[in-house]
């Protein structure tokens, strides 16, 4: 057993039955499960009793009304998944073939892939050590000194490809400096298309995350904060965006009673009324499960601020900062170096509590290790030391 398993075995013992204790069961913890039941169940077969199952009917209407109520934007648009939620988002802000899109290395892969599927390709910034989003002051840095503008619009100097939007995520919940980021998007004319998949639930001074920019794209895969099994959701504050995006997921159709007439080649990327019927119920517990994840997330800094082997590994926790209010989709612990991070992971998922490191960075993956990139020390040293543990609500 090297020294690091052994440095790290007390801390990861106390967290093991500090988990247990909560979920209460000392059988596999999964690192954040659905609670699916009787409301959704209820949901789901009036739905099929309606037999309106695909891409058109009521509980679609309700959940787009839901998101609207509850983030105040303007309009809402369902889709089957947040990867392509992010490609329609990015095809209707105008982003075109050879296009440098801005983005984060430190992300799911869906969001550069969304890129690339339109031919376009990532251009990677660091992130704020504080947020896990996107830098807002690597963003400046990048925009003065690396672009400049020609006839209106955003250069990069190197290459003279087009900078066409910007793409920050709100990381595991957690806001970036988002009004800043605006600020320099419309400064340098770029679109802003915020990857809110992660945070809903998740507000900016005081203000939605997701609403902020052109488009903003929500996920609703099962381990979500709420799920509709696979599923997304753009909300805008641009009727004509939120018009091009609805037109583009429902095969470009053009309205008509019963003619099948297309006015361009486009997509059939319309949620189904069965997914949207599991949406609406997870939706009405949305503060329910808000909650409950709060709760958790102070439950786990007491454990960091208290737990005396917590304090002898130099253990931090994820935090809310730049006054933003977090969801806490997903909890997590920083750890001082690497090596205590795998010893770390070893030991709990051995004892069935499944935690997970963040993801590996795009730039370090084959398929983006070629794509244009900035110096990114923070989402090195992030990604080295950060572990996700179990942040999934108790089902009733």
């Amino acid at each position: 057993m090297s020294k690091a398993t052994t440095d790290i075995q007390p801390l990861a013992t106390d967290f093991i039955a500090l988990v247990q204790q909560h979920y209460q069961t000392t059988d596999f913890i999964p690192l954040h499960a659905p609670c699916i039941g009787q409301p959704e169940k209820l949901k789901l077969n009036a739905c099929i009793d309606s037999t309106f199952v695909s891409s058109v009917g009521q509980f679609v209407t309700d959940f787009e009304q839901q998101f609207i109520d509850y983030t105040q934007a303007r309009h809402a648009v369902a889709v089957v998944n947040g990867t392509m939620g992010l490609f329609l988002a990015l095809k209707t802000v105008g982003v075109e073939s050879n296009d440098l899109v801005i983005t984060q290395s430190l992300t799911f892969v869906a969001t550069p892939n969304a890129i690339k599927m339109l031919n376009a390709d990532p251009l990677f910034l660091d992130v704020d050590k504080s947020s896990y989003g996107l830098s807002a002051d690597c963003l400046q840095t990048f925009l003065n000194e690396r672009t400049h503008q020609q006839n209106g619009q955003c250069v990069h100097t190197e290459t003279g490809r087009r900078v066409s939007a910007c793409v920050p995520m709100h990381t595991l919940g957690f806001s970036v400096e988002i009004e800043r980021i605006v600020k320099l998007c419309k400064q340098h004319n770029l679109k802003l298309v915020e990857d809110a998949a992660e945070s809903l639930g998740s507000f900016y001074q005081g203000k939605h995350t997701g609403t902020f920019g052109d488009i903003g794209v929500f996920s609703f895969n099962g381990n979500k904060i709420i799920t509709t099994g696979g599923g997304g959701m753009l909300v805008t504050n641009n009727t004509e965006y939120a018009e091009r995006a609805k037109h583009l997921s429902t095969t470009a159709k053009v309205p008509h009673a019963w003619l099948f007439e297309h006015d361009e080649i486009a997509y059939n990327l319309r949620m189904p009324n069965l997914n949207a019927a599991l949406g609406v119920a997870q939706f009405e517990q949305l503060e329910v499960f808000l909650t409950e994840k709060k709760a958790l997330a102070t439950c786990y800094t007491q454990f960091v601020e208290h737990n005396q082997n917590a304090k002898s590994a130099g253990l931090l926790i994820l935090q809310n900062v730049h006054h933003g209010d977090a969801n806490f989709w997903l909890n997590g612990f920083i750890f001082d170096h690497q090596t205590q991070r795998d010893a770390f992971l070893a030991q709990t998922n051995q004892a069935g509590i499944q935690t997970r490191p963040l993801w590996t960075p795009m730039h370090q993956l084959a398929i983006y290790q070629d794509a244009i990139r900035t110096e990114l020390p923070h989402t090195e040293w992030l990604a080295e030391r950060i572990v996700n543990i179990p942040s999934g609500v108790k089902c009733h």
